[in-house]
């Protein structure tokens, strides 16, 4: 076939929904295209293959780069992006948070009505199988399988309880009542197997029909006739380029960093950008590829006097095969570990109206995304600063679809910036001296004693501060007279027909925590919008703890 109804561009969080929701009642014909392969990887599976799959490009990666960032010692940034079945989803770290019931207020309060926290609960309530069943804040029967942290592992423990000592609050839910303070996390992690999009959404759903999947197909360009998207321009890895038509809608869903490179390859776009490279302007949008945001993180790590931590644990070749071996034979043992699940949601300044950073634990010391292997027993706090005031762009390199997008992050482009990583910096050092992490500390691995001033501490932050993989904005929300925008509330582009963007590209502004649930939400609650069906009654029973309500 080259017709079908709708066309969906890119598999991963929000396509993999698209795909099984728009195929549901049977009456409509669907094409999925994907670039990268299918997911059957041993390391998609196992969940301890997540460090390896984020580490390299590879079929499961994209591997992007930044450009130099300026404020980061003119670095140039490694991005990894899921390709294949499943997207990010599948090579993420399988941490569920959709972040601060605020964030989705602040959205309805920018006019984007339907996308308060009320609005916005049901669907995340749809997509989600809890572990133990639902409740007020979460769904017991969805496709997306959540499970609580469960290891034992005494330092998981010890940094909740090391929290509390330095007098942050504790809560068991950060999806729940109460998102600020330290606990544990909840995990795409389903009896010992990574739970993505596409194993919840799609593979349920390949024998219908009227879908279509298609993969190693790379789309060139959206076709664009007279005011409206009529179909997809692809490269098959076996053949060479075709166009394949929709009747309906182009659902574009292809990330933060390809829906605008798709968008400007295809003539939508800022015209400077589009005319210097020779891409003929067919629809101006200046806002495609700006309003770039994501969440900065640095590495705090400490050495451990006892031997049990991941370096331990997989030293050496017999240990590490058999961690695969017992895994594949048997499902047990460390495979079906991700080493972090537990963390907190904290507050830089006390005058803040929710928290504005991230903390990870991991149970090895990091550097680099772990590319650098490190020969010390030893724990890492990922700090993350969750609302930067900082903001990008994606843009051409060339008019060549197969190059890669040019990445301008502009990472700690401001003071509060700056700021907010430097306290965080402070706030960590100060729970690694409590009493409940004695037992784990034997001395601070980075930044190192050396590093203590504040000069001293944004140096290092600009010499070693890394992606934590969550942009977004690129294509972002916005309602009529924002010049910026580029899709209204139903992710329709805007001054276009039979086209919309539906990924973590049209947040407008960053969710205070990992984005993949946030995504998989928003592509929910677009399917009704598709479909043409009612949006799901908004639920404002479950309040949260700073809310007017609990107040």
């Amino acid at each position: 076939m080259d017709r079908y109804d709708y066309i969906i561009i890119g598999a991963g969080s929000a396509g993999c929904v698209l795909a099984n929701r728009l195929t549901e009642d049977g009456t409509k014909t669907v094409l999925l295209l994907e670039a990268g392969g299918k997911d059957n990887s041993l390391m998609i599976k196992m969940p301890a293959g997540v460090g390896g799959l984020i580490n390299t490009k590879s079929a499961q990666n994209w591997g992007f780069w930044t450009e130099g960032e300026p404020n980061l010692d003119d670095r140039k940034l490694w991005w990894p992006r899921g390709k294949g079945w499943g997207g990010s989803s599948s090579i993420n770290g399988m941490i569920y948070i959709r972040g601060h019931a605020r964030d989705y207020d602040q959205w309805r309060q920018m006019g984007l009505g339907g996308w308060g926290y009320a609005d916005v609960l049901p669907y995340f309530k749809r997509s989600e199988s809890l572990e133990g069943g639902g409740d007020p804040w979460h769904g017991g029967e969805g496709p997306l399988k959540v499970s609580k942290a469960s290891s034992p592992h005494p330092i998981y423990k010890a940094t909740i309880e090391a929290g509390g000592q330095a007098g942050y609050p504790l809560t068991k839910d950060f999806n729940g009542f109460q998102q600020e303070g330290w606990g544990p996390y909840q995990l795409t992690i389903h009896d010992g197997e990574r739970w993505s999009a596409a194993r919840g959404y799609l593979h349920p759903v390949l024998s219908r029909s009227n879908l279509t999947a298609l993969t190693g197909a790379r789309t060139t360009k959206i076709v664009i006739e007279n005011g409206r998207a009529t179909g997809v321009e692809i490269q098959e890895e076996k053949g060479g380029r075709r166009v394949v038509h929709a009747s309906a809608e182009v659902l574009l869903c292809a990330g933060a960093v390809q829906s605008p490179h798709i968008l400007q390859l295809s003539g939508v776009g800022d015209p400077d950008d589009l005319t210097k490279h020779g891409i003929p302007v067919v629809h101006e949008l200046k806002g495609v590829g700006a309003n770039l945001q994501d969440h900065l993180d640095v590495c705090m790590s400490w050495e451990c006097p006892q031997p049990i931590t991941l370096y331990s644990l997989r030293k050496g070749l017999i240990k590490t095969l058999s961690v695969g071996l017992s895994y594949m034979l048997f499902k047990k043992g460390l495979g079906r570990q991700q080493f972090l699940e537990s963390g907190a949601f904290l507050r830089s300044r006390p005058d803040l109206d929710r928290p504005d950073l991230q903390i990870h634990t991991v149970l090895a010391i990091m550097q680099d995304h772990g590319k650098v292997q490190v020969a010390k027993d030893g724990f890492t706090f990922h700090v993350c600063q969750l609302r930067p005031e900082s903001r990008g762009k994606v843009s051409l390199k060339s008019a060549d679809p197969m190059d890669d997008p040019a990445i301008f992050a502009n990472y700690l482009a401001t003071e509060e910036d700056r700021r907010a990583l430097r306290e965080g910096v402070k706030m960590m050092r100060e729970v690694a001296k409590q009493p409940a992490l004695a037992p784990y500390v034997c001395g601070e691995h980075a930044p190192g004693p050396a590093v203590q001033t504040d000069a001293e501490i944004d140096a290092w932050i600009r010499r070693t501060g890394e992606t934590i993989y969550h942009p977004v904005g690129t294509c972002r929300m916005g309602v009529a007279g924002d010049a910026m925008a580029v899709v209204d509330s139903d992710c329709r582009v805007l001054g276009l027909q039979g086209l919309r963007v539906v990924d973590a590209s049209v947040m407008p502004t960053l969710v205070g925590g990992n984005t993949n649930a946030p995504t998989i939400m928003i592509a929910e609650k677009i399917s009704d919008a598709i479909r043409g069906k009612a949006f799901l009654p908004a639920d404002d029973a479950p309040v949260y703890a700073d809310s007017a309500q609990a107040a």
